[in-house]
């Protein structure tokens, strides 16, 4: 493997992996959670010592994503709920947080509980205000989600860069690294739920954080919270994503095409009064979006069904290849009535929440029109 690999070739060969023991293209899977040592009480490999601390599989999966990610180091946690959490806890009871607001209702609810437990100063802020609050207030922290869920709005990272001296997180869980490398234009740690699409099997809960630079106090105090807190994936867990990681340029590509292409039919539906992708023209960041994002929008948008709750549910209920469940970017296409999950959050009742997959274009956009139509 090369440093100039782009990223395709990266994931399909899984950053050099490999299985010298058995001449295995793959890696293996080993299970172990305690390592042996000689007759003298030493380790007999340095850096396997207790599956809480690390693994051969997790730090395989880590250096996928590091790669991926352009960061110094990675780190991965059993959830992305499990990563966010790591790095609020670096703060101190006197700190001041900035948080994008609208963004995955989890981490809002968790970080509002969080503050409000330890004393920390919280500013929830619209992504358009976002500059105006991080010239006014010296934040510690600023943690922003883009494209956001489900209103699909995308901040400017290396504006917001620019503007705070505060630890800069990204959420990009919805570009994933192949479409944003957040860290290369300004985060000082990029975040993801790698239970969405960089697993994209539906079938794994984890989480990551990637950092430009491992020696600042902050990763410093994140590093030694998994350990001791054992907040880490598990190596099995950590071998599927692996081997989901190899498609993972692939699957995001198409599902990008693909939500690109149904957006664009839906905006142009009668029955739909609007449809949020940063892919869009019409849509509010999408300069944005065109800047940060290379090689495609996501497979998320959300759409407003012309109507309210029930003409929503009505859609919902049609479809026969979308499939009603919560989560995103998976290789299935989902939908889900985000205001029955969140309902008082501010969501619309029209709003659908779409996840789009890898199924052909043609089947997916049959599944809409009858769904709608029908």
């Amino acid at each position: 493997m090369s440093s100039s690999d782009k990223p395709a070739t990266i994931a399909a060969h899984a950053a050099g992996a490999i299985d010298l023991q058995s001449g295995g293209v793959v890696p293996s899977l080993q299970p172990s959670t305690t390592f042996l040592r000689d007759a003298d009480y030493d380790l007999l490999r340095d850096d396997n010592t207790y599956a809480r601390d690390n693994s051969d599989n997790v730090r395989q999966a880590e250096r996928v994503l590091q790669a991926l990610e352009a960061a110094a180091e990675t780190l991965l946690f059993p959830s992305g709920m499990a990563a966010i959490a790591a790095v609020f806890r670096t703060l101190s009871n006197d700190a001041q947080v900035i948080i994008q607001s609208g963004i995955y209702w989890g981490t809002t609810a968790w970080v509002r509980d969080f503050c409000k437990r330890r004393g920390i100063g919280l500013h929830e802020v619209d992504a358009d205000d976002l500059p105006q609050a991080c010239a006014a207030i010296k934040a510690d922290l600023v943690f922003i989600e883009t494209p956001s869920n489900p209103w699909l709005k995308t901040v400017d990272i290396a504006g917001i860069r620019a503007i705070t001296d505060g630890l800069l997180v990204v959420d990009g869980t919805a570009a994933t690294p192949v479409l944003t490398q957040a860290i290369g234009h300004g985060a000082d740690i990029a975040m993801h739920s790698a239970t969405k699409a960089i697993n994209g099997h539906s079938d794994v809960l984890a989480g990551v954080l990637s950092t430009s630079n491992p020696d600042t106090a902050a990763w410093q105090a994140i590093c030694a919270d998994r350990k001791m807190a054992g907040a880490v994936l598990g190596p099995f867990e950590a071998w599927l994503l692996t081997r989901a990681m190899r498609t993972l340029p692939l699957r995001v590509e198409r599902m990008s095409e693909n939500a690109m292409a149904l957006a664009t039919v839906l905006y142009a539906h009668p029955r739909i009064e609007d449809v949020y992708y940063p892919g869009l023209p019409h849509h509010p960041g999408h300069a944005v979006a065109q800047r940060q994002m290379t090689g495609g929008f996501g497979s998320l948008l959300s759409v407003l069904v012309a109507g309210g709750r029930e003409e929503a549910l009505s859609v919902i209920g049609k479809f026969n290849l979308f499939l009603r469940a919560t989560s995103l970017g998976g290789v299935e296409s989902l939908v889900e009535h985000r205001h029955t999950i969140e309902p008082d959050t501010g969501i619309p009742e029209n709003l659908i929440r779409v996840s789009v997959g890898i199924e052909h274009i043609d089947d997916l956009l049959a599944d809409w029109m009858q769904a709608l139509d029908g």
